[in-house]
């Protein structure tokens, strides 16, 4: 099983997109600073993730999710 996820950072007010098979780990991950790109942000906090059978049904979210932008889903999916 595989979590496509969004998290957002209150500090920079941005979200980050992604996809893992262990979402508590990589948030942990995110969180100490292990992702360079997003590290300016911390703390991260998951706002919405889903749950896939396939790490391929993931990526296909994370690039759906990327391509309309994760403030617009998140804004769909409360409509």
């Amino acid at each position: 099983m595989y979590h496509t996820y969004i998290l957002y950072s209150e500090k920079i007010q941005k979200y980050y997109t992604g996809q893992t098979a262990n979402l508590a780990n990589r948030l942990q991950e995110h969180n100490q600073g292990e992702t360079p790109s997003i590290k300016i942000g911390i703390p991260w906090i998951i706002i919405w993730s889903h749950l896939s059978e396939t790490r391929q049904e993931a990526v296909k979210l994370e690039k759906k999710i990327k391509a309309r932008g994760a403030q617009r889903f998140i804004q769909d999916l409360k409509r």
